[in-house]
């Protein structure tokens, strides 16, 4: 009893300065503090990466669509370049060459063609094309024009870049670009100049708003000073008309960002230029919906810091009353025990833990012997536990290989091969998995054996092998898997690394109160120091440089049949490796002191 109050640390009735009441709530306050600095650091934080990531991405998605209408835009002037030296086009434009109806008409329909199969390229992105002939004063196109040749059109317009207006009839505005074939300055007109003029509706950029507003949180839209704004389809209006009213008042850079007011709220307002179009591409992203639930978590976690520091001192006032007290009480008991008086009882007023400790005060020794019975019984558990991991670990790793083998032997019609690969396979994953028995007779595992290196022996063909075990050994239970993974290392590291080798043997017997099996290899071996090396590492911790296999099969031979088995290793009679798996056989224990002597 003595020894029990001293290992509980009673030798005193103890003293303090300060009652457990007051070090707890001191306790409390102490351990919330940093967790509140941390979390308005790590807040602050999050929330300016956030800020900075949201204005990179919003910037590279909005110049990756600038980008692509860009792309869109080359395509078209590319096309009408090629198309203003088309022998057709020249055709259409020379002077009294056409020789009857029929040619003209074919010439017609040939340059119709083209620009309709250039502008039907993309469903997002239609394009218009129409030939302009100043000599003969006539005009081409791949849509329905509403009017004949202009010259004043032609001059009106030919400014070298892509301009924006209404094409009338209740029709969305269109994006034109002339190209004249002229060899002086470009957007001159000779009097022979053949003008081949591209357009695309408004809407085409509205598709675009379209698909990127799919893929974001923004609402882009394009916009040129003094001209409507194209929207996207499910563009906030009134959001976008504040915004533009802010533009015009203080323009943007055609490439930046800044953060502006609107309705009371802060939204990122983004801005890239177009290489060929004069207006901007403009993104506005509200930060409150993308920053809105940090806030949010940050005020639900000092909300929930302070309930959880008022319900900390509730708790430890409960603990003082229903804790503390009974403590003490229990202490004083121990201290009455302790000076020999073993008549004292304790009683509680409540029914609660404390009770049921007091009404066990006086049949301590039987706790302890049942707290005994109850550490054995969890070490049995653990050492359960551990075997079950060490066999999972131990997992094949060749089956890609065999399908590989498969397919290639499948598709040289070796029909033979196919059937001797998925036969053994089958058999080796059947028995693999079978998870519902930890042990096994030995002779199962010859069985594993035999298709595993049956598996090896088609994929090498140097590979032989022989089993050579007495009957006796065979009816032996063991782990499973245990001895396959020995066999795969001497395949592996033995046989593999030589194209001279292929040769395993194994063999076995009882000797002196043992069970011993020996796998044997012809392979390149190890110098006598790595064999030692080896052998140490066996009973030692497994650390990272180790490879596992061997080390798994060695603990759990020995969790399974005693300290004095396992693996050894040394060179083979064959010129290779050995490797000796031996066990005591059940019930000599006693009759056999030390271990069987290993032969090399």
């Amino acid at each position: 009893m003595q020894q029990i109050l001293e290992a509980a640390g009673v030798r005193e009735k103890p003293r303090g300065r300060f009652s457990l009441f007051a070090k707890m709530n001191s306790l409390i306050a102490i351990l919330f503090l940093p967790i509140v600095l941390a979390y308005t650091y790590s807040n602050d934080v999050t929330f300016h990466v956030v800020s900075r990531e949201l204005q990179t991405s919003s910037a590279r998605q909005l110049t990756f669509l600038s980008g692509q209408i860009d792309s869109r835009l080359n395509q078209m002037m590319d096309f009408s370049l090629t198309f203003s030296r088309d022998p057709n086009a020249r055709d259409f434009n020379g002077l009294n060459v056409w020789g009857d109806r029929y040619d003209r008409m074919q010439t017609r329909y040939a340059i119709q063609e083209k620009m309709r199969l250039q502008s039907g390229v993309t469903d997002i992105w239609p394009a218009r094309y129409a030939l302009h002939s100043q000599q003969n004063r006539q005009v081409i196109s791949n849509y329905a024009r509403t009017g004949d040749y202009s010259e004043d059109y032609l001059r009106r317009n030919m400014s070298g870049k892509w301009t924006y207006g209404d094409a009338g009839s209740g029709q969305p505005p269109y994006f034109y670009w002339f190209y004249t074939d002229s060899l002086g300055q470009q957007g001159l007109l000779t009097g022979s100049s053949l003008v081949v003029e591209a357009s695309f509706s408004s809407d085409n950029i509205r598709n675009m708003l379209d698909t990127y507003k799919a893929g974001g949180q923004g609402d882009p839209f394009y916009y040129h000073k003094g001209d409507a704004p194209i929207l996207n389809s499910s563009a906030d209006r009134e959001l976008s008309e504040a915004l533009i009213a802010d533009l015009n008042t203080h323009p943007l850079e055609r490439t930046a960002q800044r953060i502006v007011e609107l309705r009371g709220q802060d939204y990122l307002v983004s801005s890239v230029g177009s290489a060929h179009l004069d207006g901007q591409l403009i993104d506005v992203v509200p930060l409150g919906q993308v920053l809105g639930p940090i806030s949010f978590s940050r005020n639900l976690f000092y909300l929930s810091i302070g309930l959880l520091f008022v319900l900390g001192v509730s708790a430890s006032v409960l603990l003082y009353r229903n804790v503390q007290r009974p403590i003490r009480k229990l202490m004083n008991g121990l201290l009455r025990v302790q000076s020999g008086d073993y008549s004292v009882r304790l009683h509680a007023r409540n029914r609660n833990e404390f009770s049921f400790v007091f009404e066990r005060f006086n049949d301590m020794s039987q706790r302890i012997q049942e707290l005994i019975e109850n550490v054995f019984n969890e070490k049995i558990r653990a050492r359960e536990a551990t075997l079950k991991q060490l066999q999972a670990q131990i997992n094949p790793h060749f089956l890609y290989n065999c399908l590989g083998y498969i397919i290639n032997m499948a598709q040289m019609k070796d029909e033979e091969a196919v059937v001797s690969m998925a036969f053994n396979l089958s058999a080796y994953y059947r028995y693999t998995t079978r998870m519902e028995k930890e042990i096994a007779p030995l002779e199962e595992e010859v069985r594993l054996l035999v298709n595993y290196l049956d598996i090896q022996k088609l994929r090498n063909g140097r590979i032989d092998y022989g089993i050579d075990l007495p009957e006796e050994l065979r009816r032996q239970e063991i782990p499973r898997l245990m001895i396959q993974p020995i066999v795969e290392n001497a395949v592996i590291h033995g046989v593999a690394k030589s194209y001279a080798s292929g040769e395993i043997r194994i063999t076995g017997g009882l000797e002196d109160g043992f069970c011993v099996i020996r796998i044997d290899d012809d392979g390149p071996g190890l110098a006598a120091e790595e064999y030692e090396a080896l052998n140490r590492k066996m009973d030692e911790e497994l650390r990272e440089e180790m490879g596992c296999g061997l080390w798994n099969t060695h603990q759990r031979i020995v969790h399974q049949f005693g300290s004095r088995s396992g693996l050894r290793f040394g060179p083979s009679p064959a010129g290779g490796f050995r490797t000796e798996i031996f066990w005591e056989i059940p019930g000599k224990q006693e009759a056999d002191p030390i271990r069987p002597a290993v032969s090399y």
